[in-house]
């Protein structure tokens, strides 16, 4: 699988600019106290590379944060909707999942760590998750994930992981089987569940940022 396109803006640095590998954009920052970030889009890196370095990171918690070309061409995101995502340590095999409103990045709930799983599984859970909670308060704010992978076993209501049963592992298949359970028996057809357009808006507002 190829690697995904980068951006890179230097806001400060040997010569500030944008750079479309990291090669050229360490040639800019090493040695020199640098101010940079990689970017998923060129539009965004044009966007955050007009600010300074100060007043971009002012604005990325606002709602506009989105460049008016951005949002032209692909729309922008559902303010009042939840955003789950997931993340699996490799080294210590854990999983952890999160959900978010996306207009305000406030934290609706967080689950783990879980021994064993897989970030897909993660995703799964924390859109079941999502689903029953609202289940429960009779909401019904849309549900973003940024993996396809995930929606397809909710529409299927079947977790279809390829992962192995180990004794370490077996709670998170408990847990999995539960939510399998819910999914058989709860109607989700009122709810919608969205691909994040993460190569347009970036990362999904539930991202635990350990990339």
């Amino acid at each position: 699988m190829s690697k995904k396109q980068k951006f890179y803006v230097v806001w400060q640095g040997k010569n500030p600019g944008i750079y479309k590998t990291w090669d050229e954009c360490k040639e800019q920052i090493q040695g020199v106290a640098a101010k940079y970030k990689s970017f998923d889009t060129l539009a965004e890196a044009e966007y955050a590379f007009q600010k300074n370095y100060d007043e971009f990171y002012g604005l990325k918690g606002k709602k506009n944060f989105l460049s008016e070309e951005v949002v032209k061409i692909h729309g922008k995101p559902i303010g009042e909707a939840i955003a789950v995502d997931a993340a699996f340590n490799g080294k210590t095999k854990m999983l952890e999942y999160q959900g978010v409103f996306v207009e305000t990045s406030s934290l609706v709930f967080k689950y783990g760590l879980i021994n064993g799983g897989t970030n897909n599984i993660g995703e799964f859970l924390a859109i079941v998750h999502a689903l029953s909670l609202q289940k429960k308060h009779k909401t019904n704010y849309p549900i973003y994930t940024d993996s396809l992978t995930a929606i397809s076993w909710i529409k299927q209501k079947y977790c279809k992981t390829e992962l192995e049963v180990l004794p370490e592992n077996k709670k998170i298949f408990q847990i999995i089987q539960r939510a399998e359970k819910w999914l058989r028996e709860n109607s989700i057809s009122e709810f919608q569940i969205l691909k994040w357009k993460t190569e347009v808006w970036g990362d999904i507002p539930a991202d635990f940022g350990r990339k």
